[in-house]
């Protein structure tokens, strides 16, 4: 059999297995019009953490061709992160009271602008000036996608929603370690431009999904009681009075500083993970990428799992179940990551790591619909957008100080790497302890908030 037909064949095998895939996901996802909305806003979380999970994976190209070290890497994606933590404010606005679809498309597309300049930096200046265009562009991800998701999907398959749509994070992720991240040993300004083709499709399929009607139609909750409780139902609060509003719901600030330190460590994971594989576990640069992707092979039905458990216990009436499983899969985190951190081999370590990463994905679904569950509908943009601000100064730190303490305070090299990830866990293990607070005051804030297991009559979510 020539090559060509051997070719043929393969390509038509996976074509067949791709439909076969898409078919799977519709079934679950109960119909073809929900499986796309899932699988296009899965792709807009996908092309963010790529291009995050690029910056990591060219580490070795980028000191060599730039002439920087940790500590200048670290402040890449820093940067990023802190101006995408501003831009994130006026997004969370437009997402209370503008047609969100084509606000997240304009986004995407001025992403993949953003990535083309980044291939193109003449230096460190200049790729730092991309990083900066593209943190303001990335910044409509978190508000348009959590206001869009609570008005497509009624609030009892929440949890399960928003796994399928994480799952597109880490898709990205191990795109951009195990694909674009060796293509960046060749040439990591191709790397960047690879991952800008996709944006503008994506750009495309974004502005063709139709427009949720807001709140879903549901009725006003009766816990928002008073003059701000009333207008955060009618979304009439300014930025600042929403601040405000949203911060002093317990749980929400409680889970807000959670999620902080769970994304703190996987900030340094995503940018140093690459490096810690090589130095610590005697890998080179392929073995090390095909680690990180097994790492997103066991994380991807950590996030289906976490999403599906809550809901789950939540039906089975448990009030907190979507806390409570954050909150366990957090602890077994922590007690995973050590020993895969002071091993020495890569057999031993795997085991260890890919439960790790089971567990870190599993936290997300669960609280992000939580976060739902416990926020008045009209204030859902504005609030993921406080959220992510707050969340977002602690994970843009993370490459700079996981980068200046393993340089600094523990000497670099593989030991500096192996003792700053030892003592960044214990950020992860106050997400824990906090995360178990949050489990008595969630059930009464999300009654407060008036969340409804079902839709209600006349709602236009996409059922």
């Amino acid at each position: 059999m020539s090559v060509r037909h051997v070719l043929t064949r393969l390509a038509a095998s996976g074509g067949t297995a791709a439909l076969s895939g898409r078919a799977r996901l519709t079934v679950a996802l109960g119909g073809a019009d929900r499986a796309r909305v899932v699988l296009v806003l899965a792709g807009v979380l996908g092309l963010s953490s790529a291009d995050a999970a690029t910056v990591g994976a060219s580490a070795t190209e980028l000191r060599h061709a730039l002439g920087i070290g940790n500590t200048h890497l670290g402040l890449l994606v820093t940067v990023t992160s802190l101006v995408g933590a501003m831009a994130t404010l006026p997004f969370g606005v437009l997402a209370d009271r503008v047609r969100r679809t084509w606000v997240l498309s304009a986004a995407v597309a001025c992403w993949g602008a953003a990535m083309i300049w980044s291939a193109t930096a003449g230096g460190f200046g200049d790729l730092l000036l991309a990083r900066l265009f593209l943190g303001v562009a990335t910044a409509a991800a978190g508000p348009l996608i959590a206001s869009l998701t609570g008005d497509y999907f009624p609030g009892s398959e929440r949890g399960r929603v928003y796994g399928y749509i994480l799952t597109g994070d880490l898709v990205g992720a191990g795109v951009g370690f195990g694909i674009t991240g060796d293509i960046a040993t060749l040439s990591w300004r191709a790397a960047f431009i690879l991952l800008a083709l996709p944006a503008f499709g994506l750009a495309w399929a974004v502005a063709r999904l139709p427009e949720p009607a807001r709140g879903g139609g549901a009725p006003r909750p009766a816990g928002l009681a008073g003059p701000a409780g009333k207008e955060a139902a009618r979304g009439e609060l300014s930025l600042l009075a929403a601040a405000r509003y949203v911060l002093r719901i317990r749980t929400n600030l409680i889970l807000i500083i959670a999620s902080a330190c769970g994304y703190y460590f996987l900030a340094g994971v995503e940018i140093f993970g690459n490096e810690f594989a090589k130095s610590q576990y005697h890998v080179n640069q392929v073995v090390a990428s095909l680690v990180l992707l097994l790492l997103g092979a066991g994380a991807i039905p950590g996030v289906l799992a976490g999403g599906a458990a809550g809901d789950f216990l939540l039906r089975r009436g448990r009030p907190d179940g979507r806390v409570l499983v954050s909150a366990l899969a957090a602890t077994a985190t922590v007690v995973l990551f050590i020993p895969a951190i002071f091993a020495r081999g890569l057999i031993a370590a795997l085991p260890y790591l890919v439960g790790a990463a089971f567990c870190l994905a599993a936290q997300n679904p669960p609280l992000d619909a939580a976060r739902l569950d416990i926020m008045p509908a009209p204030l859902w943009g504005r609030a993921e957008s406080i959220r992510t601000v707050l969340r977002s100064f602690a994970q843009a730190l993370a490459p700079l100080l996981f980068g200046a303490v393993a340089d600094h305070v523990f000497g670099g090299g593989r030991a500096g790497l192996q003792w700053t990830f030892a003592v960044m866990l214990v950020p992860l293990a106050a997400s824990a302890v906090l995360l178990y607070r949050a489990m008595r005051t969630y059930p009464a804030d999300a009654a407060a908030a008036g969340e409804y297991p079902r839709p209600h009559p006349g709602q236009e979510t996409i059922c």
